[in-house]
């Protein structure tokens, strides 16, 4: 054990540091503090040699010089077992410092209420909440654990007044060792803010430069609207044919190579603002094709296409027959893109292989939310089967088919699915019952019958009313989150009706 019996204090805020002072004074410990936290110490009726004394230099350059001095740092990190170090601490009238107490400038609260941080501006008060000193102790003290208690946050001051009460005014060497792995935390913390604050300037400060830098679009989503494109859409795409992409282009073309990455074998997929209102995997593409546009021949007209196989002539010329903005495929034989390219305004991209982004972001209010995107793919095993009857093998199939669909359709959603073929979709309305009603009212313009298909929802449902509108129209096995308070009641009705469910445990939201 190691009694403390010097302690140099220099906290932002102080609350609750009344405790520990205290008890330190108790034990007759020597206060070394400067500035704010020195009055603080003072007031409370204890004596306190200030840093300025011990270094015999003032507080300079407004406050960002105070304990950064051999007089200070000496007496942090001598060690005591080593005869050396104690010898030059005698030489030059070093005190030992046995305690270091300091918390960081307010860094992370200052930039918050500043309201800087996509700006572009670094303001002087943010740039001086970047704590020097602080820091520099806190490594300092936590490096030299063996001799030195470190105490780096407002959480632990009870904790070591405790201990020092119980232990005589001392502490032991797994104490101090904790609290220095706590330090280094602290610091690692605070150095990460610091760095994101800088890295998340750094673009914004560069649009507000350098507007022209990024692609100008025709417009954004409407034509009263500027729009720009920072990217390089070359790494993604060879552009084979058409027109300048536009900002609606781009999201589409975005949700749907989303989409398509989640399917291996031969898919098609029609897409319009986002939403897939066509999806169909078979053997051939052209028969992929063909079941996907089967599924809304209305809202295909002017959609996004996209595939993962490559387009031959038959399936070129059966695209060719409908008006639509864009297709995406890994490859096209020769003659389907001669066909394909006889209209110059047809935009045909050939996809690359690329890493697609990690994160997600999306601007609101005065700032920029950022999320992982959601790749989450459900398989097999996944599944839990939570009714009497089971879904069959071709179920399953279907199910996971659906479900990978309504993940990539806006929320509220239901997708309805058989044969690897999406019937009909629901999606964006304010109650999943909604969407359902949607989702059958467009499965019957279309004219298919619903007798065995499946449905998925991209969230749990509350009450049985979409299990029973689904049994209802002939819907034979259901897949969904789980996860309602009132999951059983909806499991109840699939039992008493012969109906399958699986549970998944993963939401798929899509604002």
């Amino acid at each position: 054990m190691k009694k403390i019996k010097s302690a140099l204090i220099s906290v932002y805020y102080k609350d609750g540091l009344d405790t520990l002072i205290h008890t330190l004074a108790k034990q007759q410990v020597t206060f070394y503090s400067t500035g704010g936290t020195q009055a603080f110490i003072e007031k409370l009726g204890y004596a306190v040699v200030p840093v300025e004394d011990l270094t015999s230099y003032p507080s300079i350059l407004g406050g960002r010089v105070k304990t950064l001095h051999p007089k200070v740092f000496g007496g942090i990190l001598a060690r005591r077992e080593n005869e050396e170090d104690i010898a030059q601490l005698i030489q030059y009238q070093i005190p030992e410092l046995d305690l270091v107490v300091v918390d960081l400038y307010p860094f992370e609260e200052t930039v918050k209420n500043q309201n800087t941080l996509f700006s572009g501006e670094l303001t002087s008060e943010i740039i001086e909440k970047i704590d020097i000193g602080g820091i520099s102790l806190i490594r300092a003290a936590a490096k030299n654990f063996n001799d030195t208690v470190i105490v780096s946050q407002i959480s632990q001051y009870a904790e070591l007044a405790a201990f020092l009460e119980e232990n005589d005014g001392a502490t032991n060497l797994e104490f101090r060792k904790e609290y220095a792995k706590q330090a280094f935390g602290v610091s690692s913390h605070y150095d990460t803010l610091i760095h994101r604050y800088f890295s998340m300037q750094q673009p914004y400060q560069t649009f507000k430069e350098s507007y022209m830098d990024g692609e100008v679009l025709r417009y954004g989503e409407n034509p009263h609207q500027n729009g720009v494109y920072y990217g390089d859409i070359n790494q993604v795409f060879d552009i084979l044919n058409g027109k300048q992409l536009s900002y609606n282009n781009l999201v589409d073309i975005d949700a749907a190579i989303h989409l398509m990455a989640e399917f291996t074998e031969p898919t098609f997929a029609v897409l319009k603002h986002t939403n897939a209102c066509g999806v169909a995997s078979r053997a051939t593409v052209v028969e992929a094709w063909n079941a996907a546009f089967a599924a809304d021949t209305v809202s295909a007209f002017g959609g996004v296409l996209i595939t993962n196989a490559t387009v031959d002539i038959t399936t070129a010329t059966a695209i060719d027959k409908l008006f639509f903005e864009v297709l995406i495929a890994p490859a096209f034989d020769a003659d389907a893109l001669q066909l394909l390219t006889k209209k110059k305004n047809r935009i045909l991209l050939k996809q690359k292989m690329f890493d697609f982004p990690k994160k997600q972001f999306k601007s609101l209010l005065n700032g920029v939310i950022a999320q992982d995107f959601d790749k989450k793919i459900e398989i097999d095993a996944d599944l839990k089967t939570v009714t009497k009857v089971a879904p069959t093998e071709a179920q399953i199939q279907d199910l996971l088919f659906a479900n990978k669909v309504a993940k990539h359709l806006k929320s509220n959603t239901i997708a309805l699915v058989k044969n690897k073929q999406l019937l009909a979709m629901g999606c964006g309305q304010t109650s999943r019952v909604d969407a359902l009603q949607q989702a059958i009212h467009k499965a019957s313009v279309f004219g298919f019958d619903l007798q065995g298909a499946v449905m998925a929802s991209d969230a749990f449902f509350p009450f049985p009313d979409c299990v029973e509108i689904a049994d209802k129209a002939g819907i034979t096995a259901v897949i969904h989150p789980g996860g309602s308070i009132k999951d059983q009641d909806s499991i109840d009705y699939c039992d008493a009706h012969q109906m399958a469910m699986v549970m998944t445990g993963i939401r798929h939201f899509k604002h």
